[in-house]
């Protein structure tokens, strides 16, 4: 009799305490929140001509011929922003190019800038924006856009801008070929004419001693319940460390450009103190490339990201959330994409969500050449002009297979 009655009690208790823990689709962002992975994929060759064909385009000078670090947002009017780093201007010759080889070619005089923006209509480029649009912060410092946004421009407020995530980077010595870590900023963009209007620093590293442990928000953000959530990783693997970890802040919609309004997940709890805890990363098996893409699909968080080890170089694979603060389940879902023959490498896998539709998810990925050196990447980019743009596949998510 006394068992039994101790047993109820602590079913009563256990009823209890599961009523008042957070369900999976109460959860930040809300909805129902299910396992997903990825159940198929082809490629979008439209997409990917129409970038080339704009690059190969010789009827202007100042234009983009090339470029990575593809993100994009859609603008109230319809238009497309894509946003890229390092990019090359000038024309495009050939073929031949000057070797003999049935590639399109680049002078190597072509001018490379830190960052560029391309305004799309109707599926097609149209517009490069002067070029770079996000100046230098100093000398021996350049901006790299990552993720952007519309939103008002402060709570409320019934005008709109676009704010845009930038990476600042400082020249470095190997391993840091492409720049040491610095800070992350917010730049503020006006509509419709997209004019740059501040630039405010939002989350400075210079303190971290360790640049692999300095970390940058903004490879990827998520729009839910009121808040941005913005993501952010270090660069562990420029360091030759297997895998890099993902962070996680949140900002009240309106808000990305004042520091004051940023939080941080510390590990158990939201904290304007700057001092993230990772949401995603071991450093062996699990963890991200330090550009990755967040979106929801429903009430779960899905991210991309190259696969951890040796499949880095040519593999996506996903990871799934009910949470921005996970806990995440992965990986899983791997596709391996295309790529041109080669000393070649994919990365910097990115959701397009402006052109989803119908079940249908947009991906992108860079190409680069492989290589230690800055000037023999550079030159066989110049050599063959299609290594250095994006690429896009479409893919469908569903339940992972029993």
């Amino acid at each position: 009799m006394g068992a039994g009655v101790g047993l109820l009690l602590t079913l009563a208790l256990a009823a209890v305490l599961l009523t008042a823990l957070p369900k999976d689709h109460d959860r930040e962002g809300g909805g129902t929140c299910t396992a997903r992975t990825v159940r198929s994929w082809s490629n979008d060759t439209k997409l990917t001509n129409s970038f080339a064909a704009y690059g190969d385009d010789e009827t202007r000078a100042d234009d983009w011929t090339g470029g990575d670090g593809t993100h994009s947002v859609r603008l109230p009017d319809g238009r497309l922003l894509w946003l890229f780093s390092d990019t090359y201007l000038g024309q495009v010759h050939g073929p031949p190019n000057p070797v003999g080889e049935s590639y399109a070619w680049r002078d190597t005089t072509a001018p490379l800038v830190r960052n560029s923006a391309v305004v799309m209509r109707d599926g097609k480029p149209q517009l490069t924006l002067p070029a770079p649009l996000f100046p230098d912060p100093a000398p021996n410092e350049w901006r790299w856009p990552v993720a952007a946004r519309v939103e008002p421009r402060s709570p409320g407020s019934a005008e709109s801008v676009v704010r845009v995530l930038l990476w600042t980077r400082t020249v470095g010595q190997y391993p840091w070929i492409y720049g040491v870590p610095t800070a992350t900023e917010v730049a503020t963009l006006s509509l419709p004419d997209l004019r740059v209007e501040s630039i405010v620093k939002v989350f400075d590293q210079q303190l971290v001693q360790d640049p692999s442990r300095r970390v940058q928000f903004g490879t990827t953000l998520v729009a839910a319940g009121g808040w941005t959530y913005v993501f952010g990783g270090n660069d562990a693997q420029a360091a030759a460390r297997p895998t890099s970890s993902a962070y996680v802040a949140r900002v009240p919609e309106g808000r990305l450009g004042e520091p004051g309004a940023w939080e941080y997940w510390d590990g158990s709890a939201w904290t304007a103190r700057a001092g993230p805890s990772p949401v995603l990363g071991d450093g062996q098996r699990i963890g991200v490339g330090s550009a990755f893409s967040v979106m929801r699909d429903g009430g779960t968080y899905v991210l991309f990201t190259m696969a951890a080890g040796s499949r880095g170089l040519t593999t996506v694979t996903s990871y799934w959330a009910c949470s921005p603060t996970g806990p995440w389940h992965g990986p899983t879902g791997s596709l391996s994409p295309p790529l041109p023959q080669g000393q070649v490498a994919a990365y910097n896998p990115q959701v397009h969500t402006a052109l989803d539709g119908d079940g249908r998810i947009v991906l992108s990925y860079d190409v680069n050449w492989l290589d230690a050196t800055a000037y023999s990447a550079a030159l066989n980019l110049s050599r063959n002009v299609s290594l250095y743009r994006p690429r896009f596949v479409t893919l469908r998510l569903g339940p992972p297979p029993r």
